[in-house]
C-alpha cells in the first residue's frame, strides 16, 4: 500500500510552477491531499482512491479539485478570501479482475501521452474547449 505522501504537480503555466499538495486526511479508502496558503476556502485538493466491486474489479480513482479565488472588502471594511469558481478533473481506472501489471501501467501511460499538449484532438476538446468535428 502507498504511504500518503506529499506530492509535487506541475502545471502548464507559461512559466511551469511547481504545486506541492500536503497529506490532509483520510477517510476510508479515499486520501486527501491539498495545496493550503493557510487559508481552507481556497485550498487547492487532490484525492486517490482504490476500490474493488462486487465483479472484483479495481477502480483507482484520482481527482483534482482547483478552486479561483479574490479577496472581497466587505461593506464593514473586512477583507476576505472568497471562491469565485472551482475547475477540477476526475481519472477513473477501471481495471478487470485478471489485468497485469504491465497492462495497467500501459494504460496509465498512454492516458498520460495522450495529455500531452501535442495531442491536439484531446489538448483542443478538454483545455481549448473545441468540439470534435
Amino acid at each position: 500500500m502507498p504511504h500518503l505522501t506529499s506530492t509535487v504537480l506541475t502545471d502548464r503555466a507559461a512559466t511551469p510552477v511547481a504545486h506541492t499538495f500536503e497529506p490532509d486526511d483520510k477517510v476510508g479508502n479515499v486520501g486527501f491531499l491539498v495545496e493550503s496558503d493557510g487559508v481552507p476556502i481556497g485550498n487547492s485538493k487532490l484525492s486517490v482512491s482504490l476500490r474493488k466491486t462486487q465483479e472484483g474489479r479495481r477502480k483507482a480513482e484520482v481527482k483534482l479539485v482547483i478552486p479561483v479565488t479574490d479577496t472581497v472588502t466587505g461593506e464593514d471594511g473586512v477583507e476576505k478570501l472568497v471562491v469565485l469558481r472551482t475547475n477540477s478533473a476526475t481519472l477513473l481506472f477501471d481495471y478487470a479482475p485478471t489485468s497485469t501489471l504491465a497492462e495497467r501501467n500501459n494504460l496509465v501511460g498512454m492516458l498520460a501521452d495522450a495529455l500531452e499538449p501535442e495531442k491536439v484532438v484531446i489538448n483542443d476538446t478538454v483545455v481549448k474547449l473545441q468540439g470534435v468535428y
